[in-house]
């Protein structure tokens, strides 16, 4: 346990001085800490150690991951650009988690992640502005929006296998940001503002005052953003552990030895996209209305990449690495702005060399044990 807590308590004030650092001699410092921290792990074993130390206290993540959240929301109360980019964390870590049990439970590949974000952002757009449907309301009919508009990629997505599969989700993406840009009645090119989160008469966008103490606007969405993520994280790990996903690793693993057990493939392949799509347009609904704006640019097929990169980088199938990773992926570039266009060069580079040193992710997924030691219990 008191690994556990030194390690914590050494991630959460890494993460407060990142958040936090506004010039170039700061980021650079804390990346080469970061670096220093990383070898100085692998070659010691603390990752070893860390992990044998997980499985002694199961809980402690999540708990821990919980606390950080709410720290950091202390931190930084009035400070708008640090609890946007949490917020965005956030959130990202929301969608990943819903291509996590496409990409990393039935091994389907979707290069469309950001045109489903997109549909869940445009249909709050248009129920929010045109309709007088409660918001909270809103953002599942976005997110069931979502889950419907994926039906219409079933059948290809089932007709094919790998790399055509992929062309597939990659094509859809394509055409809805061209329809999104050629259709005025959704703003074209330009885009649409968003009625801000409204929740029982009290607009999210507000700003908050308590005991003289000015808090951000973004403090409610970051708020409702956690929530989300600990029931989406709270779903998508038990229905790894139960029978469900284990059926789902038998279609991954190898389809025609599923298929002779008498596991339905295609069931549970539309099951993971319709359930995958269903999340992500939740939380692009989320980020609409937080942003306050959607348009076109916003949902590119480079936004698929990257939200593809998060799942790789976290650990394929493993829902502990995607909000590391996130984090990663949203702070480390607007971090590096000072380098302007070089930004994203220096950030491909630092991508690399975590996948060159950890080749399957931050946390890699840990084999599942089909008679685990403990009764009714199975570890992954």
């Amino acid at each position: 346990m008191k690994l556990l807590l030194s390690t914590f308590i050494v991630c959460l004030a890494y993460s407060i001085c990142l958040l936090g650092a506004e010039n170039q001699i700061e980021v650079g410092a804390l990346l080469i800490v970061a670096m220093g921290a990383s070898i100085f792990a692998k070659k010691f074993g603390l990752m070893d150690r860390l992990g044998e130390a997980v499985n002694q206290h199961p809980l402690f993540p999540a708990v821990a991951s919980v606390v950080g959240v709410l720290i950091t929301m202390t931190v930084f109360h009035n400070s708008h650009f640090a609890l946007l980019m949490l917020a965005t964390v956030l959130i990202y870590s929301i969608v990943c988690l819903g291509l996590n049990i496409q990409f990393g439970y039935v091994g389907i590949v979707n290069f469309a992640g950001a045109a489903f974000f997109g549909i869940g952002s445009y249909t709050a757009a248009v129920l929010a502005t045109h309709t007088a449907i409660p918001h909270l309301l809103i953002l599942v009919i976005a997110a069931i929006a979502a889950a419907l508009i994926g039906s219409i990629l079933i059948y290809p997505v089932l007709r094919t296998r790998g790399h055509y599969a992929a062309l597939v989700t990659i094509a859809f993406g394509i055409l809805f940001r061209n329809f999104l840009e050629v259709n005025d009645s959704l703003g074209g090119p330009q885009g649409l503002k968003i009625p801000s989160l409204t929740i029982m008469g009290w607009n999210l966008s507000n700003g908050i005052e308590i005991a003289g103490i000015e808090l951000s606007f973004y403090i409610p969405y970051l708020i409702i953003s956690l929530l989300l993520l600990i029931a989406t994280f709270w779903l998508t790990r038990n229905l790894e552990r139960s029978w469900v996903g284990l059926s789902m690793d038998m279609v991954r693993t190898d389809e025609i030895a599923a298929s002779t057990f008498g596991v339905n493939i295609a069931h549970w392949k539309i099951v993971a996209f319709t359930l995958g799509n269903f999340v992500t347009g939740l939380a692009g609904a989320l980020y609409g209305m937080m942003t306050a704006y959607v348009a076109p640019n916003n949902f590119t097929f480079a936004d698929s990449l990257i939200l593809v990169s998060i799942v790789i980088l976290g650990g394929i199938g493993n829902p502990w690495g995607i909000i590391p990773a996130a984090a990663i992926v949203v702070i480390l570039p607007e971090k590096l702005q000072f380098i302007q266009e070089y930004r994203f060069l220096l950030y491909a580079i630092v991508v690399i060399l975590i996948l060159l040193f950890r080749p399957d992710g931050l946390l890699p997924r840990r084999i599942r044990e089909y008679f685990p030691s403990e009764i009714g219990r199975a570890h992954v």
